[in-house]
Parts: C-alpha cells; sequence; structure tokens
C-alpha cells in the first residue's frame, strides 16, 4: 500500500460488496502487525534473557512477517521502475540486517506495517459508506404482472411494471404513484429529513420508504438505470479521482525518493572516507528512514476519502479530490436562475392577446408548439390551452436554444420564444409592466404576425436569502446570477433575495464566457445550475455543481458535485465541509514536510538513530492519518439539528412530491390560467 500511495498512480480499489472490514482486527495487515508485534516482542525477552540466537531467529521473522505488508511492493514497483517509500524502507531493513541490527530492522518493518494497517483501515472505513448505497435495494420486490402479485429479485424488474409497495418497504427503481397515498421518507437519497405526501401521478425516486398507506408504483426505469444507480455510479468515480494537492503530494514524493538515496549514498561514500565507515553507512540508512515520505503522501488520499464519504451521507456527491480542494478555495458563485433560484415550478399568471386577437387563438398556438418541448414553461402553457379547451397541432417543430420554438401551425410559420426572437415592438408597454413584476414574458407569433405574449413566472426558493447569507459568512466575496431570461425580470427576482450582480440575457455559450471572465479575474468560480443549458457552463468553471441530482443528465455529468436534495441549502452544506477538508488537507502537508525538515538532518548528524527515527516517522504517521479521518466527521450535533430545524419549515414547498407546482401567488388584474392537475415540472433545455 506504500507504494501505491507513493510511487503507482492507482489507489486501494474499493471494496467490492457494500460491506468491508467493520473492526481493525478484520484489516489483513492489522493482523500481519500483530504476529510481527509478538515476535519482536519475544525477540526482546530472548534477547533479555542471553539467548541471542533465539533473539536474533525471532527479530528475523518478526522482519519477514511485517515486511511482507511492503516489500512485495517495493519489489513489483521496482520491476516497473518506479521508486516508492517501500523501496526506501526495504533498502533500510536489509541495510540494518547487513550491519546486525536485527532487532531494528524487526522494529522498523513493525512499526511501518501498523502505519499500513492504520491506512488501510481509514480508507476502508470512509470508502464503506460510500457502497452502503447500494443496500437501499431491497433484495426482493412485489409487482403486479398479468392480473398476478409476484414476488421478484430487483434486477428482474422492467419500466411498466407495477411495484406493490407496503408501508415500511423501499422502492428499488425510480417511479410514478398509479394508485394509493402516502407519506414517502427520502432521507437516505435527498438528506431532507420531513416526509414528504404522495399521490397519484407523483414521481419517487429509488431509496425512497413507504411511511403509511399502500402505494402502487409503476417503474419507469431498470434498477440498473434508477436514479440511486446513478448515484452509486457518480459516488464511485470520487474514488478515482484525485485533487490536485494529491497530485502535487505525489509529484513531490516521487523524485525525493530517488534524491534522498542519492544523498544516502553521498552520506555513506564521503563519511566512510573521512571516517568510520560502519559508522556512515549506518547514518546514511537511518536518513532513508527518516526521508520517507509516506505520511506526506497518504496525507492528502486519507482526507479526501474521508470528506467525500462524508459528503455523500449529507446528500452532496463530490466526484473526487480534485472537486473538494477546488471547492474549498472557490470565492465566487455563479447560480443560473430557473431551477437553482427558483423552484422550477412556473405558472402562467397572465396571457394578453394583441388588439384584435382571439385569446383562445394565443394560447392555442402556444399550446401547439410547447407541445413538443420540454422546457420547463411548456407544461403551464399547454395547461393553460387545457382550461380554455383548445388544441391544434403544430409541425416541424424546432427549438431554438435559448431563443425559443419554430414551426408550423395550421401550415403557416409560427413561433414562440423571448421578446427580440419574436417582435413584441406593438405590446411593448405590456411587456415591460410584465418584466418589471419578474415574470418571463413569452411572445407567440403566427403568419408573420404579433398574437400576443404569455407571462410566466417561477417563484424564488424560500430558502435563497438564508443560503446568500450564509455563502458570504463562508467567505464567498462575489455572488452572481446569469439567465437567459431577460434583464428586467431577473433584476426584479435579485432585489428580493439583496443579490446586485445580474447577467441576463444569455444563451449557453454567453454563461461559458462570464464565468471563464471571472474566473480569469478572480480565480476558482462554481458555478450551480440544473439543465441542459447550463452544462457547458458547469464543465467550464472550476467546480460545476448541479443542483438536484434527480435532474437533467447533461448537467450531473458535466458537474463536478451534485446536490442530491431539492433545499439549496446542501450548496452552503457542500462549501461548508468542502472549506473544511481542505484546511485539514493544509494541515497534513504542513505536518509532513515538518516531518522530513526535521528528521532528515537530525539523522544525518547522528542526533537519531534508527529506532528514534523509526518510532518518530511512523508515529507522525498514524497523527496524519488520524487528522485526515476528522474530514468524515460532520459539523456538532447542534450545528446539524439547526439546519434541519431550517429547512423543515420549507420542505412542503420545495419537496419534488409534496409541493403543487402550479399554484401562483400572484394578484395581477390580467387573466390567470392555473392548472389544476398534478405534473411534475419538466426538465429545462435551452431557455432559462
Amino acid at each position: 500500500m506504500a507504494d501505491a500511495c507513493c510511487a503507482d498512480d492507482t489507489t486501494a480499489d474499493p471494496p467490492e460488496d457494500g460491506g468491508g472490514p467493520t473492526s481493525l482486527w478484520e484489516v489483513r495487515d492489522a493482523r500481519i502487525a500483530a504476529a510481527s508485534g509478538g515476535l519482536l516482542a519475544a525477540g526482546l525477552i530472548a534477547g533479555g534473557l542471553d539467548a541471542s540466537t533465539a533473539a536474533t531467529v525471532l527479530f528475523l521473522a518478526g522482519l519477514v512477517v511485517g515486511g511482507s505488508t511492503f516489500i512485495p511492493d517495493a519489489v513489483r514497483a521496482l520491476g516497473r521502475g518506479k521508486l516508492g517509500v517501500a523501496t526506501l524502507m526495504t533498502i533500510a531493513a536489509i541495510g540494518a540486517v547487513v550491519l546486525g541490527e536485527f532487532g531494528e530492522a524487526a522494529s522498523l518493518a513493525f512499526l511501518f506495517s501498523i502505519s499500513e494497517a492504520l491506512e488501510g483501515w481509514a480508507l476502508a472505513r470512509t470508502r464503506r459508506g460510500l457502497r452502503a448505497l447500494l443496500e437501499l435495494v431491497p433484495e426482493r420486490v412485489t409487482v403486479e404482472r398479468d392480473n398476478a402479485t409476484a414476488v421478484i429479485g430487483p434486477a428482474e424488474l422492467i419500466p411498466g411494471d407495477v411495484i406493490v409497495l407496503a408501508a415500511g418497504e423501499r422502492l428499488p427503481t425510480d417511479g410514478t404513484v398509479r394508485a394509493g397515498t402516502s407519506v414517502v421518507d427520502l432521507s437516505a437519497i435527498t438528506g431532507e429529513s420531513v416526509p414528504v405526501d404522495v399521490g397519484p401521478d407523483d414521481t419517487i425516486f429509488a431509496g425512497a420508504v413507504n411511511g403509511g398507506g399502500l402505494l402502487r408504483v409503476e417503474a419507469t426505469v431498470a434498477t440498473k438505470d434508477s436514479s440511486l444507480a446513478r448515484i452509486v455510479h457518480l459516488v464511485e468515480e470520487a474514488q478515482e479521482r484525485k485533487a490536485h494537492a494529491q497530485r502535487l503530494a505525489e509529484r513531490i514524493a516521487r523524485p525525493l525518493v530517488p534524491a534522498i538515496l542519492i544523498v544516502a549514498t553521498g552520506i555513506a561514500l564521503v563519511g566512510s572516507a573521512l571516517g568510520d565507515p560502519g559508522v556512515w553507512v549506518g547514518r546514511a540508512l537511518v536518513v532513508l528512514v527518516a526521508a520517507a515520505p509516506c505520511a506526506f503522501a497518504i496525507s492528502v488520499p486519507v482526507t479526501v476519502v474521508a470528506a467525500v464519504g462524508a459528503a455523500s451521507r449529507m446528500g452532496v456527491l463530490i466526484k473526487g479530490g480534485a472537486a473538494v480542494e477546488a471547492l474549498a478555495r472557490v470565492r465566487v458563485v455563479a447560480l443560473d436562475k430557473t431551477g437553482t433560484l427558483t423552484r422550477n415550478t412556473p405558472t402562467v399568471i397572465a396571457s394578453i392577446p394583441s388588439a384584435g386577437t382571439p385569446q383562445g387563438d394565443l394560447v392555442a398556438v402556444a399550446a401547439a408548439l410547447e407541445r413538443h418541448s420540454d422546457h420547463p414553461f411548456a407544461t403551464p402553457i399547454m395547461s393553460a390551452a387545457s382550461d380554455l379547451l383548445v388544441s391544434i397541432e403544430a409541425d416541424e417543430v424546432q427549438a431554438i436554444a435559448g431563443n425559443g420554438i419554430t414551426g408550423l401551425v395550421d401550415g403557416r410559420p409560427a413561433r414562440l420564444g423571448k421578446p427580440g426572437f419574436v417582435d413584441t415592438t406593438a405590446m411593448d408597454g405590456t411587456v415591460q409592466s410584465l418584466q418589471e413584476e419578474g415574470a418571463t414574458v413569452v411572445a407567440v407569433e403566427h403568419d408573420g404576425r404579433l398574437l400576443g405574449v404569455i407571462a410566466v413566472r417561477d417563484e424564488l426558493r424560500p430558502e435563497v436569502s438564508r443560503v446568500i447569507e450564509r455563502l458570504r459568512a463562508l467567505g464567498i466575496g462575489r455572488i452572481v446570477m446569469l439567465t437567459g431570461d431577460n434583464q428586467r425580470t431577473a433584476s426584479a427576482l435579485a432585489s428580493e433575495i439583496d443579490l446586485e450582480e445580474v447577467h441576463a440575457g444569455l444563451l449557453p455559450e454567453d454563461k461559458v464566457a462570464i464565468v471563464d471572465a471571472l474566473q480569469g479575474e478572480y480565480g476558482p468560480v462554481a458555478m450551480v445550475g440544473d439543465g441542459i443549458n447550463d452544462a457547458p457552463a458547469l464543465a467550464t468553471a472550476s467546480v460545476g455543481i448541479a443542483m438536484g441530482a434527480m435532474g437533467s443528465d447533461v448537467a450531473i455529468e458535466a458537474a463536478d458535485v451534485a446536490l442530491m436534495g431539492e433545499s439549496l441549502d446542501h450548496l452552503a452544506d457542500a462549501l461548508d465541509h468542502a472549506q473544511r477538508a481542505g484546511r485539514i488537507m493544509a494541515q497534513n502537508l504542513a505536518l509532513s514536510a515538518l516531518i522530513l525538515v526535521t528528521l532528515i538532518p537530525l539523522a544525518a548528524f547522528g542526533v537519531l538513530g534508527l529506532a528514534a527515527v523509526v518510532v518518530t516517522h511512523e508515529l507522525a504517521e498514524v497523527v496524519v492519518i488520524a487528522n485526515g479521518v476528522r474530514a468524515g466527521r460532520r459539523r456538532s450535533d447542534d450545528a446539524c439539528d439547526e439546519n434541519a430545524l431550517l429547512r423543515s419549515s420549507q420542505v412542503a414547498t420545495t419537496s419534488p412530491a409534496r409541493r403543487n407546482p402550479w399554484a401562483s401567488s400572484s394578484t395581477q388584474s390580467t387573466p390567470r390560467w392555473t392548472a389544476s392537475r398534478r405534473t411534475p415540472p419538466a426538465r429545462s433545455t435551452g431557455r432559462s
């Protein structure tokens, strides 16, 4: 394992199952270290009884047993032309044997094997929680097929199967409720502790626990393609990514090993020429041990694994160490508007036709175009048409990213989109008035004539103001809103949350340009978004954060961090957690560097002998590992309880299953079209 952290590019593989060792004794290297320590102790006792031959045999046996945890790694790495910490330790142990210091050689092997065992235990302990997500899938599931009930394995589920979910049972895959009402516990998936109400047509996700009545849920995807499976995949990816600080540690450790070999050789040769060869060769061996940089090399990986594991339990998926470190350094946060700052439940609050246009024509043409769209505005506009009992079809419909939709209605060209894409000169006063109220205006044109405008408003999440305050308290000096919506609408919403910097009317490439500019001027930027149109900016930012791990697949794949819950509080939690992990990384790197700087000269000048150096070095390693594991701990229970209380007050309005997506709080005097059906909001595409 030592060479795995210091010489190779790979890290230890995660356990294949969700369990892994549950105690230190279950770690193989720990048992080997115990055996090595027993042989070393027996050798010391034999030496005290003047049984020198027996002591030598016991010491050599202890060396062989303890050395089995690192000597094979050293030989394999050397065969690939790589030098690592295990190489130094192996050379030092062999040198001690050559000099007749069998006890010190056994001590070196014993103490280093303890370090290996503790490192393995620390990594296994933090990784165990990651794969434990798979345990959220039940072993058996009851389904209705061909008018009969059957109990099958979750892997046998196919889309369309109706799952019979009794009270207390866990849903194995994503699905839509077809019959029954109940409350479900989503805490294992979203991190939100308050159960939510569900009923017919509500979507619930794999891992949800039915807390009440009998539900019949239609599976929408196979178990292997569920949101839970996607989460597990993202968590596993996190184990393969390395932080910049981790790569820095490796870059320093790798040249350090041959450099120390050269220094030690020089000490041995020059010292032997000027004095007693036995003394100087011994000092050279001690320098080899003192310079072993394993504490330096393992300090960041242990911290990263602990931090990623803890974050996943908080409802935050961080894709590895690079994201942890970058998130810790972020001082600028760019926020998409729709679906991030807002609830992503838009409602038609006004439908105003142009002079001489029947209102039914305006809504019918708009609904015909939106029927082929997955933009969030599609559902409320179609609902408005349903309320008016108007329906026509559109052909050759095409989405224009960031602008709107074009097509043919009754064989004549039609288009729908933001003012500018559709000429609204004849209704500029109406458009301006609606935008000043914070509504997004959708203009509709048919056969070259403006039919009118439809105002849609997406309300802010209730926790946004609190989150903005928390971000500023965490040292985020610049918070920016990026949106494809118009400046008036964006500014109206920003003024409600005391957000001064707003960039509106943006196409996806415009968001990328602004993120690039912010990074060039201020350093690392975190971009937070949820839709396909945010994906380029998410990929461009130092840290891309997808809002809602159940949202757009494209956004999640482009992001470095995914927030599993619907609450924006997870954003502040993620930044707070990453900053703490970053501080621990810095502490570990500083402590590891101090160990090397202190021990090497003391060993070179003979102040410390081999035994003292080994003990000091390995104890320092234990301290570094223990400090890294701290990144896996949460904030105090009081802080967690306070956050839970803050969130519980808005779960009824932010939870995807409980909220009423189409309720309007507006009090305008212009016509309102509020849908009565409960339909999950569509995913964001080109228009934000």
